[in-house]
Formats: structure tokens, C-alpha cells, sequence
């Protein structure tokens, strides 16, 4: 059977009922508008925007949680969900950090350790227009307000692309890295672009890593991989035709 198709998250209305199914997971890249120039307009969710995300959760009775260190995360109550950021972005310091605040919500962000105080260089080799990544002081901010932190390997590369040792260093010496900066547990990965295998989720394994989390959309179930759990992807709404006529039979039907 054909994996269910989800569109992505931008309000909460349509997952309603599917959240309370299981553990659902947002991913968010950057926040705040849009540089001229950016390609992937999709990976942008406005301060406006996450605000009312937030909101709309709060006033359901949706709580966040961190993602653990031991046990399987979908194991536990309804209502509750996990908000990731990927890449570790200074946008998302500045236009979430009083929002999440404000909503009560904790985060995690998966830093690329390499690039700690850098750019996304792994993007601009693509035509992606530079955006700064949080560094060491900012990553401290981040902590000390309650938030988590995970690794996105060294130099965000796409792992199954790499040999298994390449692919090894890039999930274990990320996390060293970042325990050794910042003196916390580096127990949850992210798959850089969602590129994973069994033998690269192995590794991460390995590595001693609680969690892994892919860009595979769907809720997630005491019976999900922990290695690969599914992520809704967070954005503003589609304005291209099919998700508009997506739109109007909800709203037709109920749904």
C-alpha cells in the first residue's frame, strides 16, 4: 500500500484530529521574511505566521516536548508535540525565541557543528542565498531559555552519498563536538535533506544517539523506528492551484 500523501502544516484545523493519534513532530527551517533571492521560499515561515501556529496549538491544549533520552518519544499522552528546527539559523533566534516564550513551547535545534557562527554553505552552491547560523554564544542563549539541541552532522552532507566511514565521522564527530562545546547530552540527529538508508541509520545508532528524525511526513506511533521518525513540514499555505482545490473540498466536505 502507497504511503498516505499529507500536505504541509499551516494551521492546525486539518491535523487536529491526527495529532491525537500519536506523537506529531513540526520541522522549520528559518523564521522571519524572506531575503530577495531565495530559491527555497518553502523553507521561511514568517514571525506572523509561527505566532499564530503557537497560538493555535496553545488554545487546543497542545503542550510541547523535548525529545528524550530514554524510552520511545510517541509514548505518552495526547496533545503533546515536538517543534524542530533544522540547520540552527540566526532568524530563528531572533523571530522565535520571544514567541516560543510567549506559548509556553520548547524546541530543538539540529546545528550543523561545523558551521557553528557560519552560513549554509551547503546551500549556496545551488543558487540559496547566505543566511547566518547561530554561533557558540547564541547556541547559549538558546539552551539557557530551555530549548534542546540535537546534531545535523558536521557539513550537512547527504550521507548515503558518502562512504560508511566518511558517513560515520559526519554523525560521530558532530556530536563530540557539540558536547564538548557546549557541555550538554547530543542525543538526537537529524538526516541532512531527509537522506537516509538502513545502513546510515545504523550509524547513527551506533554512534549513541537516542532519536533520529527523517523529513518523512506522518504521526508517529509507539511503534515507529525511532531512528526514523516522520516530521510534518511547517510553512506558509500554497497558493498553486492543486493545494487551492485541496482546500475548497475540506472545506465542501467538512473534513
Amino acid at each position: 500500500m502507497a504511503p498516505r500523501r499529507f500536505e504541509p502544516y499551516t494551521t492546525l484545523k486539518p491535523f487536529e484530529k491526527l495529532f491525537q493519534t500519536g506523537l506529531p513532530i513540526l520541522m522549520y527551517h528559518k523564521l522571519g521574511p524572506r531575503p530577495r533571492g531565495a530559491r527555497l521560499k518553502g523553507l521561511y515561515v514568517s514571525e506572523d505566521l509561527f505566532g499564530r501556529q503557537l497560538a493555535e496549538l496553545h488554545e487546543a491544549g497542545f503542550r510541547s516536548v523535548l525529545l528524550p533520552g530514554s524510552g520511545h518519544p510517541a509514548v505518552g499522552g495526547p496533545r503533546r508535540i515536538v517543534l524542530t528546527f533544522d540547520d540552527g539559523c540566526c532568524n530563528v533566534l531572533e523571530f522565535g525565541l520571544r514567541l516560543l516564550a510567549r506559548h509556553q513551547f520548547q524546541a530543538i535545534q539540529f546545528l550543523v557543528a561545523g558551521r557553528l557562527g557560519g552560513t549554509n554553505d551547503w546551500d549556496l552552491a545551488q543558487g540559496e542565498v547566505p543566511v547566518a547560523l547561530m554561533d557558540r554564544n547564541q547556541v547559549r542563549e538558546w539552551l539557557a531559555a530551555g530549548h534542546q539541541i540535537g546534531s545535523h552532522t558536521v557539513h550537512h552532507p547527504w550521507l548515503t552519498r558518502l562512504s560508511p566511514d566518511w558517513a560515520r565521522e559526519e554523525i560521530t564527530a558532530s556530536k563530540k563536538m557539540l558536547e564538548d562545546t557546549f557541555g550538554v547530552p547530543i542525543e538526537h540527529f537529524c538526516y541532512p535533506y531527509g537522506d537516509w538508508n538502513p545502513r546510515v541509520r545504523d550509524l547513527v545508532a551506533e554512534a549513541g544517539y537516542h532519536t533520529a528524525c527523517t523529513t518523512e511526513a506522518g504521526i508517529n506511533l509507539p511503534e515507529t523506528d525511532r531512528f526514523a521518525l516522520k516530521r510534518f513540514t511547517a510553512r506558509y499555505p500554497s497558493r498553486n492551484l492543486k493545494a487551492v482545490w485541496a482546500r475548497l473540498r475540506r472545506r465542501v466536505s467538512g473534513v
